[in-house]
């Protein structure tokens, strides 16, 4: 391992030996991506103390170690842990799918909670909530299939020999508030019963997350965001422009298209487990970027501070108000409705 400075950065070179494979690792970035990981886990373990039976730190490390009473086990690991683990994970993925589009569109508004594709996922949701019985495997299929086919939708109509960012977003607010007619069409023709389901289901909520459903979600986040991170040197060239990519041997389309639908994915998969939860993946990745100084979009450090985003927002909305408890998709809907409206006027003066 070694040092090396190039535009006043340090960075870490990691050889293989025979020197044959290197890699060169930013060390303000892996300082920075660390220390956004170690606070999500400060939170999370403030989540599994906090609650109407306090539990002391020692008897969650003595639990997490594999001691502990039966009740203190139960409490932490099958009632806290779900949901405290649950926000660090969904959080990286919202923070993934908003790095990915906001560097293919070149632009602080492209974000799937912005450009409609939330809304197709939701729509997807609410069809099989409506006529598929709602079962969770069923629920995370259609989210993902609602959210590839909007995806699909607003790319095609905005493709004209090659992808103009600031036309795909407006496009996908103009698909978004279609998606979101028709979202509530399908709710005023339900029964009250999946009317209500649905409603409570689309505030976003973290509660109601099961162990099954937070390790098949992480069986299915892994292979995503590794694929994404192979594909972050693609990305990073993409940024310069499309015409100098293709001239460093970038297939852009493809890379583009293989990236938008791992962030939909990734974006589908929380909103099939936890409902639409707004401007977390608008946030994460410009917070990332003031913290790192990097040159691009880093996907790392937007995953970690999704991370840290979503797990503070959820221990907010648990025990900020108590003895009440919102859903996390307010606490981020009030916070996030902030930034949003600083973005718009700050993009709006520098034009």
């Amino acid at each position: 391992m070694s040092l090396h400075s190039s535009f006043s950065r340090r960075r870490i070179i990691l050889r293989a030996p025979g020197e044959r494979l290197a890699l060169l690792i930013d060390r303000r970035l892996l300082i920075t991506c660390s220390a956004l990981f170690a606070l999500a886990a400060a939170i999370m373990i403030a989540a599994l103390v906090s609650g109407q039976m306090h539990v002391p730190v020692l008897d969650v490390l003595n639990v997490m170690t594999g001691g502990g009473e039966r009740r203190v086990r139960m409490v932490v690991l099958d009632w806290r842990m779900p949901r405290a683990a649950g926000a660090a994970i969904l959080g990286a993925l919202l923070g993934l799918g908003g790095a990915v589009f906001q560097s293919v569109t070149r632009n602080p508004l492209g974000s799937p909670d912005i450009v409609g594709f939330d809304a197709g996922a939701y729509t997807g949701a609410i069809l099989a909530i409506t006529f598929a019985g709602g079962s969770w495997l069923v629920l995370a299929g259609s989210a993902i299939a609602g959210g590839l086919v909007t995806a699909l939708v607003v790319y095609l109509l905005t493709w004209r020999k090659g992808i103009q960012g600031f036309q795909l977003i407006v496009v996908g607010i103009g698909i978004s508030a279609m998606l979101t007619s028709a979202n509530h069409w399908i709710l005023l023709k339900s029964s009250l019963s999946t009317a209500m389901a649905a409603s409570t289901w689309g505030m976003g909520s973290l509660a109601k997350i099961t162990g099954q459903q937070l390790s098949l979600i992480l069986w299915l986040a892994i292979p995503v965001i590794l694929l994404a991170l192979m594909l972050s040197r693609p990305l990073r060239l993409m940024e310069m422009g499309d015409s100098r990519a293709k001239a460093l041997g970038v297939p852009v389309e493809a890379a583009r298209l293989a990236l938008m639908a791992l962030a939909i994915v990734a974006t589908a998969l929380v909103t099939a487990v936890a409902g639409p939860i707004p401007f977390v993946a608008l946030a994460s990745p410009p917070i990332a970027h003031a913290i790192t100084r990097t040159a691009g979009t880093s996907l790392a450090a937007s995953m970690a501070t999704g991370a840290v985003l979503l797990s503070s927002a959820d221990y907010v909305a648990q025990h900020g108000f108590a003895p009440t408890q919102l859903p996390v998709g307010v606490v981020t809907l009030c916070i996030g409705g902030t930034y949003f409206l600083w973005l718009i006027i700050r993009e709006a003066r520098r034009a």
